[in-house]
């Protein structure tokens, strides 16, 4: 009976590592084969900036360089860098194309612009303005027509203002949520303040807004495995995401106060290159931990905070930026409940290297070369295609 009793418990751990490898290995399939569906670029996130004013409706649209490429024709596409000469010439059929971003209806009867323009801003995205002439005060319905055609998984992050600036309505956009609607009572000028209930709706909106832009931005996701995948301790795994709360936390607010706007196509393409360079300091220091990692966290933390900043502009609920802090906020918020998640789900890798030794051997490093294989795609992709 001790014999068999000492020969079931060994059993009884090789089967726990068998069945922590298989898990690993179908996690890894799972991901590749998800990884391989994606394009160089994130389903990505645009923004809609209203301002109601006396019997007028003022929208400003912006896009990353890439989204506003997929608006176009294929054969009208070029590089995706807008570059001066791209925009120049492809400014007529942006211009077409302005007015069949939005339908906007006041009491049901729908209304037209009244004018359009549209502008290469900083960092090469792409906005335009459109004003409608609203003939009476009436409920309000606005419908994004075209997040159908850009890349599965885009949102558009809207905010309408009344006349003091104050908001009126924020709504998360998707492609089978693409409208948003405002009450009369609240169209009205001067006659209601942005109720409560209202105000709890728009901050919970860029909570969530923040966590999606962590578990949908590929890029973003994908640097947090790598950077995970090597660490060998809770406590390693709590440092290093504390590292990059820190450092996006830094280059936001500095992209809110508008002191630093680096190129869209630079950061994306600095994003790609991060993925990669983990990829590889984790293969080439397989079985410890590499040093220096909280530095590099925080180093390549300031690109990703670059890559989250798109959604700034439209978290101000004034012209001049007041009323920031509470939006940046819930958005950060929303972001480090996403990061927590993940770390969380990840740290069952400090446990499987601890109970399977080929989790550790074969595991890890084939992971982390796959890592660096999507890295260099997007990083290839974002360089050189639209």
């Amino acid at each position: 009976m001790v014999l068999e009793s000492v020969s079931i418990r060994p059993a009884r751990e090789r089967g726990s590592e068998r069945v922590a490898f298989r898990g690993f290995l179908f996690g890894l399939f799972v991901y590749t084969c998800f990884a391989g569906t994606l394009w160089a670029h994130d389903p990505g996130i645009s923004t809609a900036q209203g301002r109601l004013r006396a019997g007028v409706l003022e929208l400003t649209v912006g896009f990353a360089p890439a989204d506003a490429q997929q608006l176009l024709p294929p054969e009208a596409r070029t590089s995706g860098k807008w570059t001066q000469n791209e925009f120049d010439a492809a400014r007529e059929l942006l211009t077409e194309l302005a007015p069949h971003l939005w339908a906007v209806s006041v009491d049901g009867i729908a209304i037209a612009p009244r004018e359009t323009r549209v502008q290469l801003a900083a960092g090469d995205s792409l906005n335009f303005a459109l004003v409608y002439a609203r003939p009476k005060d009436g409920p309000l319905k606005l419908r994004a027509l075209k997040l159908g055609d850009l890349p599965s998984g885009h949102r558009e992050f809207v905010v309408i203002a009344d006349e003091r600036g104050l908001a009126v309505a924020k709504k998360l956009l998707s492609a089978g949520n693409d409208t948003v609607e405002i009450p009369a009572a609240v169209v009205a000028l001067g006659t209601a303040q942005p109720a409560t209930n209202q105000a709890a709706q728009g901050y919970w909106a860029i909570l969530k807004l923040g966590f999606e832009q962590m578990w949908t931005g590929f890029g973003h996701l994908t640097f947090m495995v790598a950077l995970l995948l090597a660490c060998r301790s809770f406590r390693s795994v709590l440092t290093i995401n504390l590292c990059f709360t820190l450092s996006y936390l830094l280059t936001l607010t500095l992209a809110a106060l508008k002191v630093a706007n680096p190129p869209s196509r630079i950061v994306e393409a600095a994003i790609a290159a991060s993925i990669v360079f983990l990829g590889i300091e984790n293969i080439a220091r397989r079985g410890a931990e590499p040093g220096g990692r909280r530095a590099l966290t925080l180093a390549f933390g300031l690109l990703h905070g670059f890559g989250f900043a798109i959604v700034v502009p439209a978290l101000s609920v004034h012209d001049d930026g007041r009323g920031l802090v509470m939006p940046l906020g819930m958005f950060i918020l929303g972001v480090g409940f996403g990061q927590a998640v993940i770390g969380s789900v990840l740290l069952s890798t400090v446990w499987w290297r601890r109970r399977a030794a080929n989790v550790e051997r074969f595991g890890l490093p084939v992971l982390s070369g796959i890592l660096s294989t999507v890295g260099l795609y997007w990083f290839l992709g974002r360089i050189f295609f639209s």
